[in-house]
């Protein structure tokens, strides 16, 4: 009888509990994109309305009938896709070649193929927050002239504040999460009406988290991850653009009303069990992420583009 993927994988659960926890904070995607797991490799995106995003009232009267409300529903296609990387261990890294090396050795190459992958993942969902296209018309502006946060004659809290109230008019609730690209971070953070806010509490440099408490925002990320391309030409991968969204604090589940999630498969990622290649003379660590960045409720979101 065939084995099926599951039965034939062989997994090193302690290195697996070393990649799933493994963080950067060069990496901020999953402020807009947390992960949540999914049992099958395809399937429709669950997206989200105003009304999964109300209030309702759930009184009745005795014998009365109970309200019956839905959230979400089954909107474009997903396909998860499978990304898979290896990292060797030289022989010469320790002193029995016929032994797997110590923990250590092994955390050191999984972290490895981890950052590579974060980084795609990482380009991926920054190509779907920065898709002007993707959104409303209501919930996208493009500044120039004297808006631009580089001007310092711009009023960005005004700007910033018309992006929460855009979001709430969309679906009733204040977006929690301003991503910024580095582009934008760097001309918002010396603006002159910003500092002006802050002259008389602090002297040092303005920071994400004194930006969040400006806000009113629970969480204000910097995206400084940069990408190149094969010709070694390097590029911002958060790019120009600064990404108001409403997304769950701690979700559990894709039935949570979002801007977005990545779904990701059950289980990963992972690492399978090391092997050793007598070419390389190397012990070979594999890590395997099956995971779909996805836009489950676009109108939780509000795009500003070219603020510097």
């Amino acid at each position: 009888m065939a084995m099926n993927i599951s039965q034939v994988r062989v997994v090193d659960p302690v290195l697996t509990t070393v990649v799933q926890g493994y963080k950067n904070p060069e990496f901020v995607g999953d402020a807009l994109f947390p992960a949540v797991p999914v049992g099958v490799s395809g399937g429709k995106i669950i997206e989200f309305g105003k009304e999964s995003f109300l209030a309702y009232n759930s009184q009745r009267a005795p014998g009365g009938a109970t309200r019956r409300i839905s959230f979400g529903y089954q909107g474009k296609p997903f396909s998860l896709e499978n990304h898979a990387l290896e990292a060797p261990v030289p022989r010469e890294y320790q002193r029995d070649a016929a032994k797997v090396p110590g923990i250590n050795l092994g955390t050191r190459a999984v972290n490895l193929t981890m950052r590579a992958n974060r980084q795609t993942l990482e380009i991926q969902q920054a190509a779907l927050a920065t898709d002007a296209a993707n959104y409303p018309t209501a919930n996208k502006i493009t500044l120039s002239g004297t808006d631009k946060w580089s001007n310092a004659a711009s009023k960005p809290v005004s700007i910033i504040n018309a992006g929460k109230e855009a979001v709430r008019q969309a679906i009733g609730v204040y977006p929690n999460v301003l991503l910024l690209g580095a582009q934008a971070f760097n001309p918002l953070k010396d603006n002159p009406s910003i500092l002006e806010r802050f002259k008389y509490t602090s002297k040092e440099s303005i920071t994400a988290e004194m930006l969040a408490g400006l806000f009113d925002l629970e969480k204000v990320v910097v995206g400084k991850a940069v990408q190149a391309t094969d010709a070694g030409v390097m590029s911002d991968v958060w790019g120009n653009y600064a990404v108001l969204a409403y997304v769950p604090s701690s979700p559990s589940q894709m039935e949570e009303p979002s801007y977005g999630y990545t779904y990701t498969m059950e289980g990963h990622p992972l690492v399978e069990t090391p092997y050793y290649d007598n070419n390389a003379k190397s012990w070979i660590y594999g890590v395997t992420y099956e995971r779909a960045p996805v836009l489950s409720g676009i109108a939780a979101g509000y795009l500003i583009s070219a603020p510097n």
